[in-house]
């Protein structure tokens, strides 16, 4: 395997599959088959969700929302999709822990990072929620230092698209996949994989992201075995 510890960043609107919004259990089903297929060889697996398909902070402060009050909306929403993602894989007899940044003891562990390292070396599934526990943070900032803390070999970023284009590929048929940048070219460029926050702390610690599409059969696992999909943004830190 070209990594043993892994971060796997899943957005909410990916929980939403084809449904647009809410918890669409097909997909919850397929990417539980994923991630079990990653336990299954042996790869310690962690796991940011975002809450976009329930509720999204920026959002909520865009219509009049204290930014505060709908960031913390969004903390409970990753923890709602969370809980979500550990159903459908103990479901399929995968030992799985949530770790909250947000105390709410009777459903989710509190974050420790010590109790989460042991959780991994025990093989473990560890899902991250409540973002980062405060506001004006994203859950890719959250990935981003879940990923430092624990000392993941990469962020597995999954999206509906096959990695980072130089436009929409929604929107423009010409559009241009890019197989490898550098976080310096994404902050330049203004690429929207990750907010800037989440990529420059990315740089400053040397992580690697890899963007794929999360849709692809198989996709996760080809990732970790060193299989070159979609698209890898590395650090000059490691080059």
């Amino acid at each position: 395997m070209e990594y043993k510890r892994i971060l796997l960043k899943l957005s909410g609107e990916a929980l939403a599959g084809h449904k647009g919004s809410g918890i669409c259990p097909e997909t919850l089903d397929t990417l539980s088959d994923e991630v079990k297929a990653l336990s299954d060889m042996g790869v310690e697996v962690a796991i940011v969700i975002g809450g976009g398909n329930i509720h999204r902070g920026v959002a909520g402060a865009t219509i009049g929302m204290d930014r505060t009050s709908s960031d913390h909306m969004g903390m409970l929403a990753t923890i709602i999709n969370s809980i979500a993602l550990q159903d459908a894989l103990e479901r399929k007899s995968i030992h799985t822990r949530v770790l909250s940044a947000i105390e709410m003891k009777k459903i989710a562990e509190p974050y420790i990072r010590r109790r989460a390292v042991r959780h991994l070396e025990k093989k473990r599934v560890v899902i991250f929620a409540g973002g980062t526990g405060n506001p004006y943070f994203t859950t890719d900032t959250a990935a981003a230092l879940r990923a430092s803390e624990i000392d993941a070999d990469v962020i597995l970023k999954a999206t509906k698209v096959d990695g980072i284009y130089d436009k929409d590929p929604m929107e423009f048929k010409d559009a241009v996949l890019f197989k490898e940048l550098d976080y310096i070219d994404v902050l330049n460029k203004g690429i929207k994989v990750m907010d800037s926050t989440a990529i420059t702390f990315c740089m400053d610690n040397a992580i690697d992201i890899i963007v794929f599409n999360v849709f692809g059969k198989g996709n996760i696992q080809k990732v970790v075995m060193g299989e070159r999909i979609g698209t890898v943004v590395s650090s000059k830190l490691k080059k």
